[in-house]
């Protein structure tokens, strides 16, 4: 299974210094997600009909380089903490440039949430068994 996003930095993309703007790098890695998630069978038709979606807690960015206009960059996506049914979970992208250079680390803490409820839930067994064993981080830490 692929753990890699790969796109093109665009016009809109970039902020008024022409470089990517701060919530670029926060769609690119939403994307590596929603990407990695729907591999593992947690695609939006899946999230629609169990009425469960992945919502975020915290998310925090470090900017290591500049990323400009026209680069093609690569997003990793790793699971870095996780509950052991998968309920609560912290999940860990590096965003590379084309040279393969770090331009940033996205971290992101999330669970999961009942949309009608309005209320914290747990994926099904099958569902959670699979995000659970996506491609962990090399310090992946099991929470209690």
């Amino acid at each position: 299974m692929s753990h890699t996003y790969t796109g093109k930095v665009m016009w809109s993309h970039l902020d008024a210094n022409m470089h990517m703007r701060h919530s670029a790098y926060a769609d690119f890695a939403a994307q590596a997600r929603i990407e990695v998630l729907a591999v593992m069978g947690l695609d939006m038709k899946t999230f629609q009909k169990l009425h469960i979606g992945p919502i975020l807690f915290r998310e925090e960015t470090t900017y290591l380089r500049e990323v400009g206009v026209n680069e093609t960059i690569t997003v990793t996506t790793e699971l870095a903490k996780s509950k052991k049914d998968g309920s609560r979970w912290t999940i860990c992208h590096e965003l590379f440039k084309e040279d393969g250079v770090k331009a940033a680390v996205i971290v992101v803490e999330g669970a999961w949430i009942d949309v009608l409820k309005r209320k914290l839930a747990n994926l099904p067994e099958e569902l959670a068994d699979h995000f659970v064993h996506m491609r962990r981080s090399p310090d992946f830490v099991e929470l209690e």
